[in-house]
């Protein structure tokens, strides 16, 4: 099985045979998309909840609004249809005690994953969020099967 690593900021696609990886998403937010049809898969890892806040706005593949519509143009190039695509996504952890919620980025990249799904009618059908630990995410293109493995606690199937 090819492995095809999704690093940060990325956005990548797979089919069949092949697996993402997106390796120690803490904050972060791992986005998969399916297609179950046609077993074309999409990762994005995202970095920051909306490119309208962001300084740095050249790759699209940071933001969880931006990150997912471009992932999804991308599946649909390789045959992908929007209609068909279902979701899940892990990450988004609070990494750090702050005290203050406006730094709590792990909470607001999830909030901004789920309304761009919902916005752009994709059902978000698994996820494993939250909580204070980094999470290692393999996505598979034959089945649309999402394992999040982390150090101290279990491997999850999504």
């Amino acid at each position: 099985m090819e492995k095809i690593v999704v690093g940060i900021a990325e956005g990548k696609t797979a089919v069949e045979q092949q697996v993402l990886i997106s390796y120690a998403l803490g904050s972060c937010v791992g986005v998969c998309l399916y297609d179950k049809s046609r077993k074309i898969a999409g990762m994005v890892h995202v970095i920051l909840p909306e490119k309208a806040v962001a300084v740095n706005r050249e790759n699209p593949y940071k933001f969880g609004d931006e990150g997912v519509r471009r992932l999804i143009q991308e599946m649909e190039r390789l045959g992908a249809e929007k209609k068909r695509l279902t979701a899940k996504i892990a990450g988004g952890a609070k990494m750090f005690e702050t005290g203050r919620p406006e730094w709590e980025i792990g909470a607001q990249n999830v909030a901004s994953v789920k309304k761009t799904l919902a916005e752009e009618g994709i059902r978000l059908i698994a996820e494993d969020t939250g909580k204070n630990y980094g999470r290692t995410v393999s996505f598979y293109a034959g089945d649309g099967r999402l394992e999040v493995r982390t150090v101290r606690h279990e491997t999850v199937v999504l």
